[in-house]
């Protein structure tokens, strides 16, 4: 009970080494690849899932935009595979870091809105004054959207990191109220180890769905760009 509540999200070294690089490295090596003709049930399962995710992601966009499908799934499969090892006990959980999340929005947020000025100018100039706007209103509205637009990288690691931190903060909490009530009173912790069994459920389906959030909203800024 006296452990740091934020112990878990301190980034973890080997020798006085940061070892998160390892850690963003170990994901990819859990995926299953099949050097058979004929797959297993596993792999045809995992492709199944990833060809329903990127035609579910690439129907809106044109020929241009269709040209990042590979590195948004690619995107979608490392921020959902890095959600879910981060569930596992003593271990970490890289996108609960603020600073990586930011080092995968401002790449993607920025090659979506240079690829938006370089093909359609008129377009991508035209979301900072809308239609019909008052003639006074034109520089605070202009100031405005050139906030929103900058904001948006931020938004999307903000959002990330504070929805994976909230719900390992939570389980923390709820293990560490199970394990001092399991000696003082033995009904009242099945139903709070019940809670902690339900949370983690939902915690796991929070991983994989704010790992789909992030995708797909790089690819609707995308397609506002293409």
């Amino acid at each position: 009970m006296n452990e740091n509540l934020f112990a878990p999200f301190i980034a973890p070294t080997i020798l006085g080494l940061p070892a998160a690089v390892l850690i963003i490295l170990s994901p990819p090596l859990l995926i299953p690849t099949s050097k058979y003709l004929i797959n297993n049930r596993l792999i045809t399962t995992q492709q199944w899932l990833i060809k329903l995710t990127s035609k579910q992601m690439m129907t809106m966009h044109n020929t241009k935009g269709r040209t990042w499908s590979l590195m948004l799934v690619s995107l979608i499969i490392f921020i959902a595979t890095t959600n879910l090892l981060g569930l596992l006990p003593h271990s970490f959980t890289p996108t609960t870091q603020l600073s990586m999340n930011l080092a995968m929005a401002i790449p993607l947020w920025a090659g979506a809105v240079i690829m938006g000025f370089r093909s359609k100018i008129k377009n991508a100039l035209a979301h900072f004054l809308p239609q019909g706007t008052p003639t006074p209103l034109i520089p605070m509205l202009v100031i405005i959207e050139t906030i929103s637009l900058l904001i948006q990288p931020m938004a999307l690691a903000v959002r990330l990191t504070a929805n994976i931190t909230a719900g390992h903060l939570l389980m923390h909490l709820i293990g560490s109220a199970t394990l001092a009530m399991s000696t003082i009173n033995l009904p009242s912790t099945l139903i709070i180890f019940t809670i902690l069994i339900l949370l983690t459920i939902l915690e796991i389906a929070v991983a994989l769905i704010q790992a789909y959030v992030f995708t797909l909203l790089v690819s609707l800024y995308l397609h506002d760009n293409t």
